[in-house]
Order: structure tokens, then sequence, then C-alpha cells
């Protein structure tokens, strides 16, 4: 096996280290809460630049372009997947207008910005302004499950993204052919008319892959166990063809066919859907370690102060500016349009195409076009990091945020489900209780806590409710097999750790469902008939924080029947508890448990730092 002459991994090692680094720096991003694409970021450059640990292009060679570009074909059309032309509602106005209007716009500015700020010619300012209008679904997505944005602003800042990245590489195709043009006398029309036909057949071989999958699909042409295999095959097909015509088309084509699969209503979209975000975030990973890895010393150290200067013109001036003139006048809040321009971190899209073109405008005798490269990875380097720490808590100072705390989605609606509702609104925790049956909502309503009237699994529950809002599912139906759906189909949502469920009537062998389905169990570990008779008995649900004064210890002395239901801790941090779960005895926490009801003496009330009983509904 042939090792590296510059490093001391061969291939198979590199890229080992590679999904290593990558799929670390996300896991260790969330156990520390921080931006992922920033730990990534620095994990890259310290094993290339840094420490020379991995070259990529010298140990990929010629792989290393198409691998990029395959990645970032994959991510693209996994972006357009998700946008369901149903999920716009109130932001496609914004959307439109962000593309249609804010597109061009960004263009001229960023051009503007590399021509004064950065000092490139105008040929360079033009192609490389192309390219800068992308803001990148590969860093996007992550920062949206990071800052938990409202619905509206997440969704125009998810579909600008997308829609904008193929848009921006061929703006950048079609300014270099521009400059072809008038580098070497050829015919404006013939250029102008081939650029035209390529994004013609682009969008058309997208819309045909598109509409072929889904028929092949629904109509049962495909088994089951082949549909993966085959969506990534015709993917590849469709990319490799587009490009082929036009080069940089391909990225319009992959997401005019994720578009398509999207709002065609296939059956198995789910499983689709699901499969391939876990191989998006691989390929984000991957791909961000690569190009930071393949950064040299020279390149980065040739960085001066007209580089500080380009990137802070465009974060300040060339992506706010056409954003708050495309939103101006709109029914968008200022809020919002605060938020969306001073939003524009860059990504992989960027440094890949970007570095294309750099060589290209080389080839053709344009020679700062070599400077492209450097300004591209610093731009992306300093947005990553600036709106990795900033976007969270710019989103809360404008209000912007579903909500501070994450809070408990209980679905089936009870006198246990109102009870428990109503201890969550205790801890200050936003709290919803869902149910197809309207009768069911009853005491919830009363009470004063949100309801949903309707199945919490329907596409209008989707588009229409934050669920961002909430971070823990609570299936307490008084049907068995639908609480285990709901915790089934939320687990890969919530996170499995966070989908818990009443535990189902012992059944024969016959008709019991699989363990293996549904959720984890909550407090006593009760069926939705015991956990209820319980309050019936005059059990009730009640707050009380733990202390030095007050030890978790002593709370056990003095309930010794109570039966722990969730923790709060001084950091904001809840944890539904199961019946082996052990209470965190930290200093400050306070713990939700159910009680047999009883009269407390003055004593009791300041044992127990002051908590009010908070009795059943």
């Amino acid at each position: 096996m042939a090792v590296a002459e510059t490093a001391g991994l061969d291939p198979v090692l590199g890229f080992a280290l590679v999904g290593a680094l990558g799929v670390g720096s996300q896991w260790l991003a969330w156990r520390l809460r921080m931006p992922a694409i920033v730990l990534m970021l620095a994990a890259g450059l310290a094993v290339g630049p840094g420490l020379g640990v991995l070259a990529p292009s010298e140990q990929f060679g010629d792989l290393m372009q198409p691998m990029l570009a395959i990645a970032v074909a994959i991510i693209l059309f996994e972006g357009g997947m998700t946008l369901n032309v149903r999920s716009l509602s109130d932001a496609a106005v914004g959307v439109r207008r962000l593309v249609f209007i804010g597109g061009p716009l960004g263009w001229a500015a960023s051009a503007a910005a590399l021509h004064w700020a950065a000092g490139l010619s105008w040929q360079t300012s033009a192609v490389f302004g192309g390219i800068m209008i992308v803001t990148g679904p590969t860093v996007i997505a992550p920062l949206l499950r990071q800052a938990r944005l409202r619905k509206r602003p997440a969704a125009l800042l998810q579909w600008e993204a997308i829609v904008n990245d193929p848009v921006g590489a061929l703006a950048a195709v079609l300014a270099f052919e521009v400059v072809v043009v008038f580098g070497n006398g050829a015919s404006a029309g013939g250029a102008i008319f081939d650029m035209v036909t390529g994004i013609a057949i682009a969008a058309a071989l997208g819309a045909a892959g598109g509409w072929g999958l889904a028929q092949a699909f629904r109509n049962a042409l495909v088994p089951e166990y082949m549909k993966v295999p085959v969506l990534f095959t015709l993917l590849l097909v469709v990319f490799a063809v587009s490009d082929a015509i036009l080069h940089e088309s391909g990225l319009l084509a992959v997401t005019v066919m994720g578009l398509w699969i999207a709002n065609a209503d296939l059956p198995s979209y789910a499983e689709l859907r699901r499969f391939k975000e876990h191989a998006t975030i691989l390929l984000v990973s991957g791909v961000f370690i690569l190009l930071a890895a393949n950064m040299d010393r020279a390149t980065l150290l040739a960085m001066d102060w007209r580089t500080l200067a380009f990137v802070v013109t465009v974060i300040l001036i060339a992506r706010p500016l056409p954003v708050l003139v495309a939103l101006a006048f709109s029914d968008i809040p200022l809020r919002e349009r605060l938020l969306v321009a001073f939003t524009g971190p860059r990504g992989v899209v960027l440094v890949a195409v970007a570095g294309l073109f750099g060589d290209l405008l080389v080839d053709v005798g344009v020679e700062d076009g070599a400077q492209v490269t450097m300004l591209a990875f610093a731009l992306v380097a300093a947005t990553v990091v600036l709106h990795g720490f900033t976007l969270t808590p710019m989103a809360r100072w404008l209000g912007l945020t579903a909500t501070e705390t994450p809070g408990v989605l209980i679905v089936g609606g009870s006198r246990w489900a109102t009870a428990l509702g109503l201890a969550f609104a205790k801890l200050d925790l936003p709290v919803m209780v869902a149910d197809p049956n309207l009768a069911h909502l009853r005491s919830a309503r009363d009470a004063g806590l949100d309801t949903f009237w309707g199945d919490i699994l329907s596409e209008v529950a989707e588009h229409k409710l934050d669920l961002v809002t909430y971070d823990k599912v609570i299936a307490a139906s008084d049907n068995d097999a639908y609480n285990t759906l709901v915790a089934t189909d939320l687990a890969p949502e919530f996170g499995r750790e966070h989908v818990f469920q009443l535990r189902r009537l012992r059944q024969s062998s016959r008709h019991a469902l699989p363990s293996t389905l549904g959720g984890q169990a909550i407090a006593a570990d009760e069926t939705y008939f015991e956990a209820n008779a319980r309050l019936a008995d005059g059990w009730e649900f009640r707050v009380t924080k733990l202390s030095d004064e007050f030890t978790l210890e002593q709370w056990r002395d003095r309930h010794p029947d109570a039966v722990p239901v969730a923790d709060l801790g001084p950091g904001g941090t809840l944890r539904l508890l199961g019946p082996d779960t052990k209470v965190k005895s930290t200093d400050g926490t306070r713990l939700l448990f159910l009680g047999p009801k009883r009269e407390e003496r003055k004593e009791d009330r300041r044992d127990e730092n002051g908590q009010d009983t908070l009795k059943s509904a």
C-alpha cells in the first residue's frame, strides 16, 4: 500500500482520521454545547497546516475534487428534501424576496467588497461575488439546531441557504463565461445561449429524476430494500450528466430533484430522509475537515489587512444591506429582518466552488484569481466562528428563540396529563398537551395549558407547531398502540433518551408489541389506568427544592412513598426520571414528585424552602 510522502498516513488511514475527527468534533460539541462547525474547523486546521499529519490533496490526489463535488451534491440534495412547500407558510414571501431580490443585490455588493476592500480586479470580483451569495446549508443546519429559532426566521434562513447554493454557483459560471468572452473575443451570444441551455437542461434533469423516482417508488417498481441504493445512484447520475453539460449546473439539478421528492408525498419519504440526514452528517463532517486540513501555511500567512477589511465589509455591509433592502416593506417584522441580515455563515460550497474558479481564472490569464481560495477560507472561518457563538445570544436578545428552556410535549389528554402539565408549568417550562379527541383536552384547556387538538404525527402538527419548543415527549393517551407509535416515530427527532410513555397493559404474546418499540418508562412505570387511579386516590404532583439545608435524604425520610418524576438542575437542565433513575442531589435542584396528599405543618413548608403544594387538576 502506497504511503504519502509528505505525511505519514496512507489514504485509508487518512479517511479514517477524517471520519474520526469529524464525528468526534460533532460529539464533543454536543457534550460541551458548542457550535460543531467551530470544532471541526479547528480540528482540520490542527491536523493539516498545524501538525502536518494530513495533506488531503497529496494523499487523495485526483480523487479530492470529485469527492468534494459528490459530497456537496448529496448535501444539497438532502437540503432540497427538507424543503416541503407546505412548510413555507408565512415565510414564502420572504424567501422569494431573498432569492430574487437579495441574490442579485448580494452579488453586486459582494463584488464591490472584493474590488474595493480586497483589491481584486473586476473580473475576479464578479466571479467570486456570485459564489458569495451562498450562505451554506452545511453551516446553517447545525446552527439552527443549536439556536432553537422560531419557525419563520428558521425557515427563512434554511430556504435561503439551500436555494441560493446552486444559484450562487451558476452566477459564478455566468460571470466566468463573460470573463472568457471578453478575454478571447468569443461570441457573447453563443456563451449566453450555452448558459441558458445548460440551466434549462439541469432543471429538467432534476425534475425528471425526481418525477421518475417518485413514480417508481409509488408504483412499487423498486423493492423496499433497494430504495436507498436506487436513490443514491440516480442522484449521482443526474449530477454527473448535468455537470458534464454545464459545469456546476449539477448542483441545481440535484436541488430540484430533492425539492420534487420532498413534495411528492411518498409513503417512504420519512425513511429516505432519515437515512439521508445520517449520510449528510458524515459528509458535512468530512468535507469540513478536508477543506480545513487542505489549507497550507503559506496561504494562511498571506492574509493581511486587506483580508480583514474584506471580511469585515462583507459581514457588516455586503450581507446585511441586500437582505434589508430585499425584505423592506414586507410583512416580516423588523426583528426577524435584522436576524436574517446579520446571519450569513458561509460553508462548503463557497470554498469548493471558489477554489475551482480561482484556478480557472488563473488559466485564462486573470492572475489575482489565485487569491480567491485564501479569501474564501478567511470568510468561511470568520463567519462560522462569529455566527456559531453569536446566533443564539442574538436570537435571545431579539426574542426570536422558540423558548429559553425547552419544555415537554404530553400526548394524550387526561387528569394525569393535566396535573403533570401544571407541575411542569410551575417549573417555568413550556408544556403542551395534544390529543386527537377534543373532549380529552377539556381539563387541560380549563387549567390554562397550551393544547393541540389533532394527531401530533400529522402534517398539520409538523407545519403549524413549533416543536423545537419541546425536547421531551411523554406518550400518555389511553391507547397503548398509539403511545407506542408516537414514541417510536418521534424518537429519531427528539432522541430516544428524551421520549417516554406510560407502560402498556400486559397482553398475551400473540397480541403484545415488540419490546424494542416505544419509549422509556417514566416515574413508577404505571399504565394509563394506574396513573390516573393514583390521582383519584388523592395523590398529587408536588415540587420541592433541594439544598444543603434540605437534602435528598431528608426529602426521602419525609416522603417515603413519593415517586420522583423529574428533576430540574440549577442550570435549567430537565431530566424525566424512570423507576431506576437516580435523582440528582445538587444544591438548587428542583424535584418534581408524585406523593400522597397530606396536610403540611408550617415547619414542613419552611424545611422545603417555601415550595407550595401543586394539587392535581
